[in-house]
């Protein structure tokens, strides 16, 4: 729409003289855009990007949609309640003539409108007042099995995933599917050891689908935002932080639980992809995204998608050479016609061009060839490797949103801080790495987004500290981060900074009436026409989910049962959905298992690295870590009572549930 709209002088004109055109970057400003998707969705029936709205001096929604296609193209319009054939241009001239011969009912429309909206949000929001019931308590484990069946029923057997086309990896489902089998032996009960196993299958068989597939960069590192087709095969070749950081705890979830080292693959790829230029960023955090559009060279002068990321055949030869070429050319499945349908390719972007897909296995091919399997994998390194270079040197990178935001770096941080410890005892330097760019990220956030005096972050960072507090989800994925790089460090710094952070945003979102937490701070922003809560997961975790897990955990750690109380009400607050549609709140029901279960609260005392690197070894969602002694935790033995007492330099092992302590001999 960039291209076809508002780069159209047509379209300039009608917008400048008639409108005021104001561009929202959702990423900045999620509270607005959510508000008017809920809009869009409510009058059109669905919804998505780009998001367009037409609204009244008072910012009340008279009309909108998503992508209405610009002058000269033949792409039809959708997620609009008008006819397909109508573009951009046509819209605009109807909402002229709308609101210069209608101006008043344009304004009761959208009053009334706004009105509904109101309602619904605050029907939602408000429908969970503080009762028996209020804690979650309500809620049972079997909605874990619920929600499994879902995706088993969803689940596509041939290329993994739940959908059809266009494929999202939407990582917090297949965390939960992995996690299944991780938790208590409660958990396993109610939803049955072989389904336990079967979820961990799905979503193993998903993630080996997306390794393989043209949704990663085979040849570079990270993963695109999803694919367009059912299999994997061709993405929308943006990338995305929050997609990286996600999928790199899948992946090691996967990897520790399987110790399978294609999984193991995918951990460096993404890590690398983090630490490195271009998504690194030089003084410490992380930027947001890369586009999906370049040049094809650099004497291009028109865009393409993709086309950092494509080959041809011939390029495969003129860099390889014809034997190694043939070899690399099967492996990722290139031909000399391409690999992209024709209905995938509208603007014949992709003709004679080949997305890289894992198409065989080393050994499968060596066997058809006639080849050792070790020159094999000699061949693909090498030619991985060429490739690469080329690319690096010959193609126009795409464009970098240069955007360091602090909920996407808490992500990050987290996913990199366990990635350090799972790493300790494989390769030491990766692990080194990952833990320096965490251990950077962090303190270049609380150096520029965060105000020591009035204890409060700010959302983005771009050549200086933007104007945007910090939201909901700022504090909540940010506080997650900082709770994974303690159990890392054992720096109980971050521990203190996370405390600081948790109290800050109970203040800040959240009302005496209505549990839960609200996603702008208070008091109300008057660009704002309400206030929303976000509970359900998408292509990031709900800000209420993150924030009833870092609950639980820092009551776990700090002994702190104030936290725990106000993560059972978070939770509690969206119990009538959950329990309706359990598979739309999977993040969640985590906290569901923690807030029925409890946590264990692992504590290290004296000498116990053994102990520690098994732990690292294994995926454990109901336990916390925390070591004392050695000048480690000296903040946390004031600020939990439990530890004060404890002989921190004597060499054991315990753990703490519900106020108590007791040695145990499970993990010595």
């Amino acid at each position: 729409m960039e291209r076809e709209s508002f780069c159209s002088p047509e379209v300039a004109q009608l917008l400048n003289t008639h409108f005021i055109p104001i561009k929202i970057d959702r990423e900045v400003r999620p509270d607005i855009d959510a508000i008017y998707m809920n809009y869009v969705q409510a009058t059109t029936g669905s919804g998505g990007w780009p998001l367009n709205v037409f609204v009244t001096p008072d910012l009340e929604p008279v009309f909108g949609g998503t992508y209405w296609p610009g002058p000269n193209n033949s792409m039809t319009a959708v997620g609009t309640a008008v006819a397909e054939t109508v573009g951009f241009v046509d819209i605009l001239e109807k909402m002229r003539d709308v609101w210069t011969q209608q101006e008043g009912r344009c304004r009761e429309s959208a009053k009334e409108i706004t009105r509904q909206l109101r309602e619904f949000a605050e029907e939602g929001v408000h429908s969970h007042q503080m009762g028996e019931k209020g804690e979650g308590e309500g809620l049972e484990v079997e909605l874990l099995e619920e929600a499994f069946q879902h995706f088993r029923k969803k689940y596509d057997k041939f290329n993994g995933g739940f959908s059809t086309a266009p494929k999202f990896p939407t990582p917090v489902n297949l965390n939960f599917l992995l996690r299944l089998g991780q938790w208590p032996q409660t958990v396993k009960d109610v939803v049955g050891e072989s389904e336990c196993q079967h979820a961990s299958n799905m979503a193993t068989h998903t993630l080996r689908s997306m390794a393989r597939g043209g949704i990663r960069d085979q040849i570079g590192y990270g993963f695109a935002r999803y694919s367009v087709t059912k299999d994997w095969s061709l993405p929308h070749f943006e990338k995305m932080l929050y997609d990286q950081a996600q999928l790199l705890d899948v992946y090691l979830d996967t990897f520790l639980s399987t110790r399978d080292r294609e999984m193991l693959g995918a951990v460096y790829d993404i890590a690398t992809y983090l630490t490195s230029p271009p998504m690194g960023a030089p003084n410490g955090g992380f930027f947001s995204a890369e586009d999906a559009d370049s040049y094809p060279s650099k004497s291009d002068t028109e865009k393409r998608e993709g086309a950092y990321y494509v080959w041809s055949l011939k390029e495969f030869h003129d860099l390889l050479g014809a034997k190694d070429g043939d070899i690399c050319a099967q492996f990722y499945g290139v031909t000399a016609d391409g690999n992209v349908a024709s209905q995938n390719d509208p603007h014949d972007e992709f003709i004679s061009q080949n997305v890289l897909n894992v198409t065989t296995t080393p050994g499968a091919l060596a066997k058809k060839l006639g080849i050792s399997e070790a020159s094999i994998t000699q061949t693909l390194k090498l030619g991985r490797q060429k490739l690469r270079e080329h690319r690096e040197n010959h193609r126009p990178r795409p464009a970098l949103d240069d955007k360091i935001i602090v909920c996407w770096n808490g992500l990050a941080v987290g996913a990199l801080s366990r990635t350090s410890t799972a790493l300790e005892s494989i390769d030491p330097t990766k692990a080194s790495e990952c833990l320096e760019a965490a251990v950077s990220a962090v303190a270049f956030i609380k150096k520029e987004l965060f105000d020591p005096e009035t204890k409060t972050l700010y959302r983005v960072y771009r050549e200086g500290r933007g104007p945007t507090p910090g939201l909901c989800d700022d504090y909540a994925f940010f506080i997650h981060g900082l709770i994974n790089l303690y159990e890392a460090t054992f720096d109980d710094s971050y521990l203190e900074f996370a405390d600081i952070l948790q109290k800050r945003q109970n203040e800040l979102f959240t009302s005496p009436d209505s549990p839960g937490f609200y996603t702008t701070p208070s008091p109300h922003p008057p660009d704002l026409l309400m206030r929303l809560k976000s509970g359900m997961d998408a292509a990031e975790p709900s800000s209420n989910n993150i924030s009833a897990q870092n609950l639980y955990r820092l009551s776990s750690i700090l002994d702190d049962a104030s936290y725990f109380k106000k993560a059972g009400e978070t939770v509690g607050a969206f119990e009538a959905e959950i329990e309706q549609f359990p598979f739309t709140f999977s993040g969640m029901l985590g906290s569901v298992v923690m807030g029925r279960l409890g946590l264990k609260g692992v504590v290290l005392t004296g000498e116990s690295d053994k102990v520690l690197k098994r732990l690292r070894q294994t995926v454990r969602p109901n336990s916390t870590v925390v070591a004392l002694g050695k000048g480690r935790s000296l903040w946390l033995r004031e600020r939990n009572d439990l530890l004060k007492q404890m002989d921190a330099e004597k060499d054991g092992v315990m753990v703490c549930e519900g106020g108590f302590c007791r040695e145990e001999a499970e993990y010595v």
